[in-house]
């Protein structure tokens, strides 16, 4: 290690975290808990962690599966709440971390935070916000400017986002993208072998890990989204029999009551982010896997109003809603 300016000790990293913890309005706070400088420290020891992963993370049970969080800090500490606290559970996080919500900049950096505290308590996958030109129009990259009165913050995360496995693998069994399949990819070493250190691209592969969704049409379809594609239950039960899976679990679309089974249980959608951008009244919902891989799908809703703070709301731009 490069001494102590190159990055931090434990005992910093512990208390980066309880304050993060601590946090009782969101927003600017979390600016004085790290300055620029120490977000680029943060993000440097999280890059060479994240390049030690495979573009699928191998997980093992026991393991809490998490959904979109997108900048709901004060639900994430809820969250945490219901599901346990690091490093006493495991979590495996599908992406979305940032956008939409108030406060993506508490919560990527908690996340960030306590993967660097505990690399093998934690998996990050990516989401289709993790990348420079979703956060750019979706808010966070505003709040950066906001927060730190500068744009690197933003590209010290946005860098750091090219580094994030593109999926993870729970014990051999259940693949875990953000979005969904691809037409490309019929078994996960061809995953394995792309390069993911790019910012997401419009089409191909990994945009489709990223973007596609779940149809009940059979086979590959054009998706609402502009990008990804729809795929039927036919592409799920061959993927999951060509790797010998239980099934997929992921992320990436609203649904009301936090999760979804579709195609006959060989797909999984969670999402949890309570109450979406504050007003879609969804609960949202983790999945706890013990180490026989019973599941138990908890769901939960926004934590109690009078945490967010009314004045702790930061004065945002209307944003462009694409197809939730």
């Amino acid at each position: 290690r490069a001494g102590m300016s190159a990055s931090y000790s434990v005992p910093e990293l512990d208390r980066i975290v309880s304050d993060i913890f601590e946090l009782k309005k969101g927003g600017s706070a979390c600016a004085a808990i790290l300055p620029e400088e120490e977000v680029c420290k943060l993000c440097e020891m999280a890059k060479e962690i994240f390049q030690r992963e495979e573009n699928v993370k191998p997980v093992k049970t026991p393991v809490i599966v998490v959904g979109d969080v997108h900048g709901q800090f004060f639900d994430l500490l809820e969250l945490f709440e219901i599901g346990g606290k690091p490093p006493l559970h495991n979590y495996l996080f599908l992406g979305d971390y940032v956008d939409r919500g108030y406060y993506s900049l508490d919560c990527v950096l908690l996340l960030v935070a306590l993967k660097v505290r505990y690399p093998d308590r934690i998996a990050l996958t990516r989401g289709n916000h993790e990348c420079r030109q979703i956060t750019q129009v979706y808010g966070f990259y505003d709040e950066c400017l906001r927060v730190h009165g500068t744009a690197r913050v933003w590209k010290h995360f946005t860098d750091l986002f090219d580094f994030l496995p593109l999926a993870a693998v729970v014990d051999q069994c259940i693949f875990c993208p953000h979005g969904g399949l691809s037409p490309s990819l019929d078994r996960i070493e061809h995953v394995q072998k792309l390069d993911r250190y790019i910012e997401i691209p419009h089409e191909g592969p990994i945009c489709d890990l990223m973007w596609s969704d779940p149809d009940d049409r059979y086979g590959w379809g054009i998706s609402p989204r502009g990008a990804g594609y729809t795929f039927g239950q036919d592409i799920t039960e061959t993927f999951n029999h060509e790797n010998g899976l239980q099934f997929i679990v992921r992320a990436h679309q609203l649904i009301m009551e936090g999760y979804q089974w579709q195609h006959s249980n060989g797909v999984l959608t969670l999402f949890s982010a309570p109450n979406y951008c504050y007003r879609c009244g969804n609960q949202a919902a983790i999945m706890q896997l013990d180490e026989h891989l019973n599941r138990n799908i908890v769901q939960f809703d926004p934590a109690p109003r009078h945490q967010h703070g009314v004045e702790a709301k930061p004065k945002t731009k209307a944003l462009p809603d694409y197809f939730l």
